[in-house]
C-alpha cells in the first residue's frame, strides 16, 4: 500500500499520526509541505475531495492573524492561492493512501483504513 502523510515536522498532531502509523507498523512516505511546498494540483484534488472547509485549517494561528480582508469572502481559488503561499493554513495531516484521503488524524479512522 502505497502510503504519503502531508504535513509539518514540528506538529503535535503530525508527531500523533506519524507515531500511530509507525506502531502500526505502516510504512509511509513524509511530505513536509513547509520545507517541500505543495503544488495546486494537490491542493485542487484534496478540496475535490474533501471540501475547502475541511482542507483549509481556519483555527490554526496563520489563518487567524490575516488580515481580515484576507479572511473575507474566501473563495477556492482565494483560499488556494494562501494556502500555496503559507502551507501552514493547510489542515495536518493529509494522508493519501490507495486512492483514499485523510484529513485530520483520529486514531479510530486510521485504524479502519489500516486495521489495528
Amino acid at each position: 500500500m502505497a502510503v504519503t502523510i502531508y504535513g509539518i515536522k514540528n506538529c503535535d498532531t503530525m508527531k500523533k499520526a506519524r507515531s500511530w502509523l509507525e506502531e502500526h507498523r505502516v510504512a509511509y512516505e513524509f511530505h513536509d509541505y513547509k520545507a517541500l511546498g505543495i503544488d495546486r494540483a494537490h491542493l485542487e484534488a484534496w478540496i475535490d475531495e474533501a471540501g475547502l472547509d475541511t482542507v483549509l485549517n481556519r483555527a490554526g494561528t496563520t489563518f487567524r492573524k490575516l488580515p481580515d480582508a484576507e479572511r473575507e469572502n474566501l473563495t477556492r481559488e482565494k483560499a488556494i492561492a494562501l494556502m500555496l503561499d503559507q502551507p501552514s493554513m493547510i489542515k495536518r495531516p493529509v494522508l493519501e493512501a490507495n486512492g483514499k484521503l485523510l484529513v485530520g488524524f483520529k486514531p479510530e479512522i486510521y485504524a479502519g483504513t489500516f486495521g489495528g
